[in-house]
């Protein structure tokens, strides 16, 4: 087996040039052919000399993994379904297109949501990708490839980690991917083109928060601990008052932002007495709360809050000081919506168009 370059960071860049007798200088020409000129094959890095690249390529590979399929949904936008190092194992990756004034005439953000786990383990009772149970992490090399390798890269204005998997779960995977992504040697993004979203693995989302300047998104949910326990498992080990508590010794008053993800589930967690707890929970923390219709999965007693009772839940939590936006839902015609990935594709859904 050849060893990847995609994923690696110019410092271990640097260990292979010197290794292989290259000059130190190599290692930025191999950055800028890995992260901005995306080539797939070491022989296209045409400014190493044919003897470097055919030494390079005895003992490693490029690593980017191609799509094997996409799926366009009627609101434009986009599913790819990758494969994984583990056979018969694939992940998802979304591209979600924004155009100015509902038109398609020109893409003003287009969106990626990548996935970080092959399935996950946090078993929350809303979402598809927990159902089949976790299997493993993916290697900076299969994250980047979901940025590098879809029809839209050129095109990329933001990067969510909001697919498969539970990003702070696979820290030092999905931190050399951050590293890649925001450096000037790699793909000199903004930190502020970047969210990465969490249910609260307090560990590492101290790491994040230190050694990373992305935005955080969290998974909240309910506000309170035994009915989030019951939507979350992950309440009873990593309760969201100490993960809060965390959040608050950080500054989210300059171009840095915390937002709150919360799924409306029809008398469950959509009261008054639900935003009255949450605008308290939440006081003091300058932030965004973005609720999220609930879509719908096979044999779950959960249902959806009717938009008018979603409209007064924003509307008591905005009275109350908190900003709050509602998350248009997208792609859900293809399984492309939050909560809805699962890793196999549409490969029997007549609703998508197989491209």
């Amino acid at each position: 087996m050849k060893e990847v370059l995609l994923g690696k960071t110019l410092s271990e860049l640097q260990e292979i040039v010197s290794l292989q007798g290259l000059p130190g200088y190599a290692a930025r020409q191999m950055a800028r052919w890995l992260y901005v000129k995306r080539v797939t094959e070491i022989d296209q890095m045409t400014d190493l000399s044919k003897a470097a690249r055919a030494a390079l390529a005895e003992s490693f590979e490029v690593g980017r993994v191609a799509p094997v399929e996409a799926f366009t949904s009627r609101d434009g936008t986009r599913k790819y379904l990758f494969p994984t190092t583990l056979p018969g194992k694939w992940v998802e990756a979304v591209m979600i297109p924004q155009y100015e004034d509902g038109s398609e005439g020109g893409m003003a953000r287009a969106t990626v949501c990548v996935s970080s786990q092959i399935g996950c383990k946090m078993n929350c009772r809303f979402c598809m990708t927990g159902r089949g149970g976790f299997h493993g992490h993916l290697t900076a090399a299969e994250i980047l490839s979901q940025l590098l390798g879809i029809d839209e890269a050129d095109q990329l204005t933001n990067a969510v980690f909001m697919g498969m998997g539970e990003p702070l779960d696979n820290w030092g995977e999905v931190s050399r991917a951050l590293e890649v992504i925001t450096a000037e040697w790699g793909m000199a993004w903004s930190p502020k083109r970047v969210t990465v979203s969490t249910i609260g693995v307090l560990p590492n989302l101290k790491r994040f928060l230190d050694e990373s300047r992305c935005h955080l998104a969290v998974s909240l949910h309910d506000p309170f601990p035994e009915e989030r326990a019951e939507l979350m498992p992950v309440q009873r080990g990593w309760p969201l008052q100490e993960v809060l508590a965390l959040i608050r010794r950080y500054d989210f008053t300059g171009q840095r932002r915390v937002s709150f993800e919360y799924t409306m589930f029809a008398g469950v967690n959509d009261t008054p007495r639900h935003a009255d707890a949450l605008a308290r929970l939440l006081r003091g923390i300058p932030c965004r709360v973005n609720l999220i219709r609930f879509h719908a999965i096979p044999d779950s007693p959960l249902h959806t809050s009717t938009p008018e009772v979603i409209a007064a839940f924003q509307a008591r939590l905005q009275k109350a000081g908190v900003t709050t936006t509602l998350r248009a839902s997208r792609g859900e015609d293809i399984l492309a919506a939050c909560g809805l990935l699962a890793g196999r594709g549409l490969k029997n859904d007549k609703s998508a168009s197989n491209e």
